[in-house]
Order: structure tokens, then C-alpha cells, then sequence
């Protein structure tokens, strides 16, 4: 596994439409392994394919309804969402866009059927954040960013001041 550079805003890899995964081959399989270890390293919940360079529909989201002190990976190839219901809002920010962060209504609930590394279909569940990141990392895929859902960037004031009326960080 390696660390990949993540392309920031502006880099035109972001406004892409991604193509679809048509080998579940040892280059897929390196990719995803990358991705993962590159989001985790960044400290975040999502990374897509488009983020490191590479214009392909699959993303790697950190699924966070888990135990404390638990870690799993979620590999999406070729996803799309087939249920999304609910509504959450709340500060949205980017491993490509480092921290800028803007208020974003997202499904609260979301189903997305994707295949696996191997070519397999499943779906896959997630609730709040979980469900935040898919739709976000999803977006990725077809060349949209969260600063196209969100009135403007947060100040750090702003911020401080959401996370204070949470009564979290």
C-alpha cells in the first residue's frame, strides 16, 4: 500500500465525470488499498477515486456507526444510491479542500448498491454521518464538491460556534 497525493480544489480531476470500473483486477485492488490508507492518514471519513487522480467510479468510506475504537472500510465500486430518506444539516468539509467547511442538507438515511473489489453487487447502509459520506464521496464521482451545496464557507467563529451549541469539540 502507498499514500497518494490528494488533488486539491481546483485541480481538474475534481470536475470530471468518472467512468465506470470494468476490471476487478490487482490494479483496482492496489487502488482501493491506497485510497484507504491515504484517507486514514488524512484523518478522513471519505476519499474518492478522483481525489488522487484517478478517474474511475469508486470511493472508500469509513463507516462510522461502529464501537469505539473499531475501524471499517467501506469499498464502493460503480456506486449509486438507491434509497435516500431523511434529512440531516450540518458543517461538510473535504480532504480537498483543507479546512473549509459549509452547512449541507444531506439524506439522514441512504442505501447504495455498489460492487465489491471482486466484481460482486451488495448494498450497503448508512445512517448520519455514514450516510453523509456516501452521498458526499458519490458526488465526487460525477465532478461535483460540497461547496456547491453550502451559502458559503464557515468562519472559524461559525464553526466554533456550532460545535458549541452541540455541546461536542
Amino acid at each position: 500500500m502507498a499514500l497518494r497525493s490528494i488533488r486539491m480544489q481546483g485541480d481538474e480531476a475534481l470536475t470530471k465525470h468518472c467512468r465506470p470500473v470494468t476490471g476487478f483486477n490487482r490494479r483496482l485492488h492496489d487502488l482501493l488499498d491506497d485510497m484507504a490508507e491515504t484517507m486514514m492518514s488524512a484523518n478522513g471519513v471519505g476519499l474518492a477515486a478522483p481525489q488522487v487522480g484517478i478517474l474511475r467510479r469508486a470511493v472508500v468510506v469509513l463507516e462510522t456507526n461502529t464501537p469505539e475504537g473499531e475501524e471499517h472500510v467501506i469499498e464502493l465500486v460503480n456506486p449509486e444510491i438507491i434509497l435516500a430518506e431523511g434529512e440531516q444539516e450540518g458543517p461538510e468539509g473535504c480532504l480537498s479542500a483543507p479546512g473549509d467547511y459549509g452547512m449541507v442538507k444531506r439524506p439522514e438515511h441512504v442505501v447504495v448498491r455498489a460492487q465489491d473489489r471482486n466484481g460482486n453487487w451488495f448494498e450497503a447502509d448508512g445512517v448520519g454521518l455514514t450516510a453523509r459520506a456516501f452521498c458526499h464521496e458519490l458526488d465526487h464521482l460525477d465532478g461535483h464538491m460540497f461547496t456547491e451545496l453550502c451559502d458559503h464557507i464557515m468562519t472559524d467563529e461559525e464553526l466554533a460556534a456550532y460545535y458549541g451549541s452541540e455541546g461536542s469539540e
